[in-house]
């Protein structure tokens, strides 16, 4: 209780004091309060700060172009933690978090890499207080990546390409396989096309990723001939690129394209069918055929060079081929 009041009286000289005022200042606390006996008042008024500022962060991370799908993830992820660790945010220490993600992982069983997405958006919230001046230091810091064992995900394989195109009944379906399959983007991004954003003549179109960033992609010779003859067998006058199969011809949403694919997969055999999937088979088709890894970067809208590398899985026979040529 004593540090818990010693950190309050430092937090609230922050942008007062500077950094040897705030050290001579915590010596001369603990010294005057060693041998106090300090307790403390129930309030009710601890939540209206923990809201106050886990609303500013949101607000913030909007500034700077957050998705609200991510911002209500970020919400829902420190709400939950809050309601767990129960104190004051300006309060929570180092401790608090690690016992709480180690409870939560045993409680729900989760993956590591969960628990390391749970970590990074704690360590995101009280780096912007840290950094805003509402607390002294960010109690997250001293909280180390979790590692997690790198995994080689699925791709499809060109069978499994060709057999979903065969078997596609409507013509909706063969061009949203197309699509995804030959540009590699994202199916948040497939489901904001508008049939204007796209040039038939050059075969490319602009996206919207991530933080509202525009990028190019492009599609091949048979996804043009698909979707326009898709495109010609529509009768409704939705300018979305992908509708539904039947009146009023909404606009495709994420779900219905997962389901659809999930539907389609079981029905063909077809291991773990998702939009995605296409994503990762389309990089990792890339570097199989020797595309630099900078230009698959910009293709896929990475910010980072580090999640394209994540995306693309090098095939072992190239690796064979690969070392006889330049090792021997």
């Amino acid at each position: 209780m004593k540090q818990k009041l010693i950190t309050e009286v430092l937090q609230g000289m922050l942008g007062t004091l500077n950094n040897a005022q705030l050290e001579k200042l915590q010596k001369v606390l603990e010294h005057t309060l060693f041998d106090k006996e300090v307790t403390e008042a129930v309030s009710d008024d601890m939540v209206a700060p923990n809201t106050k500022l886990l609303d500013a962060f949101l607000a913030a991370k909007r500034i700077e172009g957050c998705s609200e799908r991510s911002l209500t993830y970020y919400k829902t992820t420190i709400e939950t933690m809050q309601k767990k660790v129960d104190k004051s945010i300006q309060t929570i220490e180092t401790e608090d978090l690690r016992t709480y993600l180690t409870e939560y992982q045993k409680e729900k069983q989760s993956s590591k890499v969960t628990i390391d997405n749970i970590r990074r958006i704690l360590s995101s919230f009280f780096a912007w207080l840290e950094d805003e001046d509402y607390i002294i230091k960010s109690p997250v810091r001293r909280i180390h990546k979790v590692k997690a064992a790198l995994t080689i995900k699925e791709t499809y394989t060109d069978e499994n390409l060709e057999t979903m195109r065969d078997n596609c009944v409507e013509l909706r379906d063969l061009a949203l396989i197309d699509m995804l399959a030959s540009t590699g983007m994202r199916v948040g991004e497939l489901v904001l096309l508008n049939r204007r954003d796209i040039n038939f003549e050059e075969r490319e179109c602009v996206v919207f990723g991530k933080g509202s960033k525009e990028r190019m992609v492009y599609f091949d010779a048979r996804t043009k001939i698909h979707l326009q003859n898709y495109l010609d067998s529509r009768i409704d006058d939705n300018p979305a690129l992908f509708v539904s199969l039947k009146a009023p011809y909404n606009r495709l949403k994420i779900g219905g394209v997962e389901v659809r694919l999930r539907n389609l997969g079981k029905q063909l055999g077809i291991n773990k069918m998702h939009p995605h999937k296409f994503r990762r088979t389309l990089a990792t088709m890339a570097i199989d055929k020797g595309m630099p890894i900078e230009q698959l970067q910009q293709l896929l809208g990475h910010q980072r060079i580090d999640t394209t590398l994540q995306y693309a899985m090098v095939k072992q026979s190239n690796v064979k081929i690969a070392h006889r040529k330049f090792i021997g």
